[in-house]
């Protein structure tokens, strides 16, 4: 059997971590006993050992330590940890106080954010298809913005900070693993710090809120660790604004879990946005179809002299 092609594989493991992403408030809404902070420090602690075992298995300390020989490498790691820990931060918060809808029209316009970074600092030029594409979906986040409530800071910090996160791991040189176990790493010693203070002050759930929601809280690691890895690595391997459509995946799924099972109200404005962003989707699946890649491949027919 023929292996997948390296930009395949990156269309495989970017929409698997989207899906994942979409599906992730069932996990926060199981183990909503916790504090957003409890379950932050948790994501960060336990997903360090899952990253040492993954660049064991497959040998990656060399790797590793020639990225971290080269100090703009590790600047630059620390300053994304500090986005998406922020990032995790805010997206449990919302889903802990039933405002998943407001996260997910976060995510909705965090593609928009995305794209226009990719053409401002990669100088990605997407086609006239995909350009329509982008405002259909650009159409429905100003519809969305201008009937948006108190969740607005929600929405918007988590688009610039997913969107920035994003920018800065597709430009490091150092692979998904191999980086993610420098940011959990980086950010681990804050994370026991407070959970060794929550515990002391007696408002630790972990350990003692049962056994069931302590394995839950000690699987953090292997689910936040996931979907990243395939994030970065599928990142590196398609383009940005393809990257950037690919997100509405996420908030989509997010939608429909916030109105069929978190029973959140959704409004006709929110119906609408849905409509356009998916619309959009629909155009740049369109625009990046095998028939329409191969006629604007095809040379125009000569004109015949009259």
């Amino acid at each position: 059997m023929q292996r997948p092609s390296y930009t395949a594989t990156g269309y495989i493991l970017s929409i698997a971590a989207f899906v994942w992403w979409g599906l992730f408030p069932l996990y926060i809404k199981l183990v909503d006993q916790a504090s957003s902070l409890e379950i932050l420090a948790h994501r960060v602690v336990w997903c360090l050992p899952v990253c040492v075992f993954l660049i064991a298995l497959w040998r990656g300390w060399g790797e590793l330590r020639r990225s971290l020989a080269q100090p703009k490498v590790l600047v630059t790691l620390l300053i994304s940890a500090a986005i998406v820990t922020l990032n995790w931060l805010i997206y449990i918060y919302s889903v802990e106080s039933d405002q998943v809808l407001a996260s997910s029209l976060g995510y909705f316009i965090s593609p928009l954010v995305t794209l226009a970074m990719g053409m401002v600092f990669l100088k990605e030029r997407p086609g006239r298809l995909q350009l329509m594409a982008m405002g259909l979906a650009a159409l429905g986040t100003l519809n969305a913005l201008l009937h948006q409530g108190g969740g607005l800071w929600i929405s918007l910090s988590l688009a610039f900070t997913f969107s920035t996160y994003g920018l800065i791991r597709k430009t490091v040189k150092i692979e998904a693993v191999a980086g993610l176990l420098v940011e959990t790493a980086l950010i681990t010693p804050l994370a026991l710090a407070w959970l060794l203070y929550m515990g002391f002050h007696g408002h630790l759930v972990f350990g003692q809120g049962g056994w069931s929601i302590s394995v839950l809280l000690g699987c953090a690691g292997i689910i936040t660790a996931v979907p990243l890895i395939w994030f970065t690595a599928g990142a590196r391997r398609v383009p940005l604004h393809v990257v950037g459509i690919m997100q509405y995946i996420g908030p989509s799924i997010q939608f429909v879990l916030a109105i069929t099972l978190f029973n959140e109200v959704v409004s006709p404005a929110r119906l609408i946005t849905f409509a356009l962003v998916w619309a959009g989707v629909a155009m740049y699946l369109l625009a990046s179809s095998p028939w329409m890649r191969k006629k604007k491949q095809d040379p125009e027919p000569e004109a015949t002299p009259v």
